[in-house]
Formats: structure tokens, sequence, C-alpha cells
């Protein structure tokens, strides 16, 4: 028995891989700054299966302590996920706190959690992560209190903390539906108003908040580090006079994302899943930019968005040599790439015109007539079309010119219910 010992800045890295992976290796680095760690030393090593008692060998773990202390270091960070055991075991040979990659991407998230219901989710994400981990890691949870009043006969603190635990997760979960249900409705309110939703997701990192930033001017926090925004925020966007959509700003994805956290953060990835179109932001300077991009498909795939249909944007090209804006369309001349730079604003035009050529579809032109009873539809009309030219018919009722997308033509059904002569009608593309 021992007791566990507390965390700190000061950290050694461990990464051991069957092959040479430096890729994650800077990963695990970008991620122990972000949670406001200080790497002073890194461990790596080849092992093709972990070690079930340490996770690595006899001969790496005596290297390690060595390390630890010859750094004084105060906390270790593994890029792997740890068994309980493997967890208490190495925390009692190196006498400093051990925390695996879950725990530490956990504890990012819980710094940057702001919103009720992101905080909601990450304690969510952290109590279920805890739940494994009660294993006689601190001396206090074994020892038994009991009696009338108390925590009833022989029930040990370690008993009594998981009891607590498994309370608390259900209570969040009651406040995580309610907060669902809240979500749905908004959902529901933005399918009855038929406002197509556009969702970015991508690598953390990939400049996705940004690109939120820049074409709505929303303002929301961005910054050069992992897991910069987590809350998710929707903004309507305006294209064109009669087309606006809905713009979403999701979580950030990551290779191995812990699914802990997935599953936390379910409700909010629906708003990917629920999507008309994806924006997949890609770092166009990234050297790894294919896998991050095969990383995040993935993540889709697991909670459901991989029907539907993506733009790539590869952002910061500003950081790219001597790369210019531009597009790539494929066979049937649909844009699919767009690349430009959230941060400068170049090429933010190219993809406001790939999005409204994506949701404007058939543009029809009508001439249509409204009587003087038909004033709600002449206002609805007027919000979802645009209207070329309005003349009086004299009787009080009206004459329009009117534009609109082919996705509104129900409102033209309408029209026609209602007799009116529509003397000329063209359809443009």
């Amino acid at each position: 028995m021992f007791e566990r010992p507390k965390s700190g800045e000061r950290a050694v890295l461990v990464h051991m891989a069957a092959q040479d992976e430096t890729e994650a290796l800077v990963e695990l680095q970008e991620l122990a700054v972000s949670a406001g760690a200080e790497p002073v030393a890194i461990v790596t090593g080849k092992r093709h299966a972990p070690d079930p008692r340490y996770y690595i060998g006899k001969g790496k773990l005596d290297e390690l302590a060595r390390i630890v202390r010859e750094n004084q270091a105060e906390l270790v960070l593994f890029n792997h996920p740890l068994t309980p055991s493997q967890e208490r075991n190495l925390e009692k040979e190196l006498s400093v706190r051990v925390i695996d990659r879950t725990g530490l991407i956990l504890d990012i998230f819980a710094q940057r959690a702001q919103s009720f219901e992101g905080k909601l989710q990450v304690e969510l994400a952290q109590l279920r992560h805890l739940s494994t981990r009660l294993v006689r890691g601190w001396t206090h949870l074994e020892r038994q209190k009991g009696g009338i009043g108390l925590r009833g006969p022989g029930e040990t603190q370690l008993e009594t903390d998981k009891r607590l635990i498994a309370d608390r997760i259900r209570q969040i979960q009651k406040r995580l539906e309610k907060v669902e249900r809240q979500r749905e409705q908004g959902r529901s309110a933005r399918r009855r108003a038929e406002l197509p939703v556009v969702s970015l997701v991508g690598y953390t990192n990939a400049g996705k908040s940004t690109l939120f930033n820049a074409l709505t001017g929303a303002g929301v926090y961005a910054a050069n580090q992992l897991f910069a925004t987590l809350d998710p925020t929707l903004r309507r966007l305006q294209l064109t006079p009669n087309l606006t959509v809905i713009l979403a700003d999701t979580v950030g994805f990551i290779r191995h994302l812990p699914h802990e956290l997935i599953a936390a953060f379910r409700s909010t990835l629906k708003e990917a899943a629920d999507a008309h179109l994806l924006l997949h932001v890609v770092d166009a300077s990234d050297e790894r930019a294919d896998e991050t991009v095969f990383e995040v498909n993935r993540v889709l795939c697991e909670i459901g968005a991989d029907h539907v249909r993506q733009i790539q944007v590869f952002n910061k090209i500003d950081q790219v040599g001597d790369m210019s804006p531009h597009t790539e369309k494929n066979e049937i001349g649909e844009v699919r790439k767009v690349w430009l730079s959230a941060k400068t604003g170049s090429g933010l035009p190219l993809l406001q015109q790939a999005l409204e050529s994506f949701f404007r579809g058939e543009v029809i032109h009508r001439r249509v007539h409204l009587g003087p009873a038909n004033a709600g539809l002449r206002a609805r009309l007027y919000g979802a079309a645009r209207i070329l030219r309005e003349e009086s018919d004299g009787t009080g009722g009206w004459n329009l010119d009117v534009e609109l997308l082919a996705r509104d033509v129900k409102l033209l059904h309408e029209v026609d219910k209602l007799k009116a002569p529509i003397p000329e009608q063209e359809s443009i593309s």
C-alpha cells in the first residue's frame, strides 16, 4: 500500500512504439504544453507488446526512474493508455504522478470547457475514467468506517467513493439528457426554418475557430494550441440576400481520441452528424496532413457522420511558400477542395462562392400575383426569395417578380394553389 503522489508541472514524456513515430511524439509534446506541463526529458524506445505490469520493460523502467530523479520531475506522461494496475505500479516505483494519454487529454478538456454543457461532458468523461482507477491507489481508501449514521457497517472508503462516483455519473447523465432535449429543440427549429447547417470539423489546431471567426465575425476564442475551444458555437452566415446557412464550430479531433470523450461529447458531435455539409479544415502547412485527414474521417465514421458530404478546406496557406488561393473541382464541376488562409482572409471569397454554389442548386425566376388576403405569403416570399420587382395590381394585391432557390420552390406551390395568373416562367442555373 502507498500514498499516491501529487501532480506537478515538470514532466518526463514516455513514448514507446514498434516503429519510428516522430509525429506522435511531437503531438505528445504539444499535448503536454497545452495542459500546462513543462517537458524536461523524453524517454523513447521500441516495444511490440506492452508489459502487463509496467507497460515498459524493467530495464526501461530503471532508465525512466533515473531520468526522473536527475531532472527532479514531478510528473510522467505516457503517450499510451495505461491500465489502472500499470498506472499504480509505475507510481509506486517512480514516486511521482503517472498520467496516460487519456488522462492528459481529459485534463486539457477540463481546462478548456466554458459552457455548462461542456463542463458536464468533461466531468462525465473524467468520472468514467476515474472509476476504473480506484484500485488501492491511496492508503486512506482502505480505511473502514462503520456504525449507525455513518457509511454502513464495514464499508470501505474505496467502496464509498465508487458509489459516490456512480451516483454523480447518473446525475450528470440526467442533466445532459435535459441539455440534449434543448439542443434537439434548436435543431427542430432550424429544420422548420429550413436553414442548412454547415459544420466545421478537422484535426485540432487546424484553424477551425479562426475560419469560423473570419466568416461570421463571432469572436470565438482561437489560439495556436491543441483544443483551444471545446464548446460548439452556431452563427448565421449570410451568403447571398436570399441564402442563409447556420455555421457550427465543433471540437477538434485527434488521433486515438479517448472513447470516454467520444461518448461524453456525442450530443455535441451530433451537430456534425446532422449537418447538410461538412467543411473539413486541414492544416496545409502540416507535413502529416494526409494522416490527420484519415484520423478525422475515422472519428466521423464512429459518430455516424461519414455519410455527410464534405468540402476540404486547406487552411494556413500563408505558411506554405508561394501558394495562392485556389479551388479544385470534381468531374461534374462541384468544388471539393479550397485553399485559403483564414488568418489573412486570402481565399475566403472562394469558399463563400463554393458554399453558395453547393446550396443554391437551381435558381428559379417567377412572376406571381397575390391577392389582398395573401399578405402572409408575400411576407414569407420576402423572407425566402429575392424580390426583383413589385407593383400593385390596383385592387390591393401585388404582382411580383421573384428569384428563389429550388429548395424553396414549395412557396411557389402555395402560390399555384391560389390559382393566381403566372404570366411567365424561367429557370436558370
